[in-house]
């Protein structure tokens, strides 16, 4: 794959749409993320290494922790008139650091990468807030994966992997009378709030887009919205009572050992069970969480990079190769591979060295564009503001962690967006 870092060089020569004519500028770059340990800081050393073999000169400043410790670095940088070139945000935060007019356009370096013909059409208002690109996806991750154990499942009598609620609550029962924890789970706000995306997903589309992406409060409030609570409480109540803290990473391991029968996760588990030896079909099955309406759903989240402007050249066409190596299909293979995601492109060629579970996220996820099913994940930060989907979030768990009603918990959570 390396040979082919010398076109991306060569373009990102060429394209020097975020200089100001400079003749001989040398590009740098200095990524502000936050991904600091682990695989996801392995993926933001392989971006490095692919940027200086291209001829860039790389600096990382990687600040550990959740996303508000990034943004308050970002803030505390802008203040103080150094913005730095490229920072990784998501979702509704891209818009709101293009409101502030100082992000980089990239629209010249996106037309002749043919960008918006390759990328995901959910991710191009994201990338594109204002009708201009001023970020570039690095993956597409499906949230509403459930991942099931055929060990469990065969100990229990469950025949198949449910697909709808109706014959989730079936199955649950056979697990639960054999002795076996139905729902595998870690608590915290974050792997609730993913749990739940996928419930009200599954049970009502619509009142997804409404209430989830569009914050309309009266959806929350609905008839609908309580019953996707009264489900959610039933998952609950299959759950052991270990789960409070509990890592995700253990509670996956409940399932693959045949513990627990199912367990609710984004395809960012590839990555630990592709460690640990484990092979889809013998060790675990990947489906989609149940759906009520048929067909097939995807919910979608997505690391960026957001471009800033920079009044230095050589930074300048730094972000110019940097976009040009991200959206490179040798990058977007690489760092996917190793993080079970797909690639933002969607023609890039899966046929060798992906997990099966990826391989169906792909033919899942354009199945979803065809059906118009595919929605951005408010969990995950690609829909509502940060307030609201905090305020969701903290009654989410709450939720989980207490014996609070569905119709409680629907108007809580509308209270608390209306607020917000």
């Amino acid at each position: 794959m390396t040979k082919d870092l010398p076109r991306i060089a060569g373009a990102a020569a060429a394209l020097l749409a975020l200089t100001t004519g400079a003749a001989v500028a040398e590009p740098k770059t200095n990524l502000l993320h936050q991904w600091a340990t682990g695989s996801d800081a392995a993926a933001i050393a392989k971006l490095g290494e692919m940027f200086a073999a291209a001829g860039g000169t790389w600096e990382q400043t990687s600040i550990a922790g959740h996303t508000a410790n990034t943004l308050a670095k970002l803030r505390a940088d802008v203040v103080a008139g150094n913005a730095p070139p490229a920072v990784q945000l998501k979702g509704p935060e891209i818009a709101e650091w293009n409101a502030t007019g100082m992000t980089a356009n990239l629209d010249e370096v996106a037309t002749a990468g043919n960008w918006e013909s390759v990328v995901a059409p959910e991710l191009l208002p994201v990338m594109k807030p204002a009708g201009s690109w001023v970020a570039v996806p690095m993956n597409i991750h499906r949230v509403n994966w459930m991942w099931s154990s055929p060990k469990a499942m065969e100990a229990a009598g469950v025949e198949a992997v449910p697909a709808t609620w109706e014959e989730f609550n079936a199955a649950c029962e056979k697990v639960v009378a054999a002795g076996l924890t139905c729902v595998a789970h870690g608590s915290f706000d974050w792997t609730d709030a993913t749990t739940f995306d996928s419930i009200v997903y599954g049970m009502d589309i619509d009142l997804y887009r409404a209430a989830f992406v569009e914050g309309d409060a009266e959806a929350i409030r609905s008839q609908g919205m309580i019953d996707a609570f009264a489900q959610f409480r039933r998952v609950v109540d299959w759950m052991d009572p270990g789960m409070p803290g509990r890592p995700w990473e253990e509670a996956m391991a409940m399932m693959t050992n045949g513990e627990a029968a199912f367990f609710f996760m984004g395809d960012w588990a590839i990555g630990t069970l592709n460690a640990a030896g484990l092979q889809e079909g013998t060790d675990y099955v990947c489906t989609q969480a149940p759906v009520d309406w048929g067909g097939n759903g995807y919910i979608l989240n997505a690391d960026s990079v957001v471009f800033f402007a920079q009044d230095d050249a050589d930074y300048a066409e730094g972000s110019t190769l940097l976009a040009n190596t991200i959206m490179s299909p040798e990058f977007q293979t690489i760092f996917n591979q190793a993080k079970g995601s797909i690639p933002a492109r969607m023609d890039v060629d899966m046929s060798q060295g992906f997990n099966p579970c990826q391989v169906k996220s792909q033919q899942d996820l354009a199945a979803a564009i065809e059906a118009e099913t595919l929605v951005r994940s408010m969990a995950h930060n690609m829909t509502v503001p940060q307030s609201q989907r905090g305020a969701m979030m903290e009654v989410i768990t709450e939720f989980v962690n207490s014996d609070m009603s569905p119709e409680d918990a629907a108007n809580m959570m509308a209270d608390a967006v209306e607020m917000n």
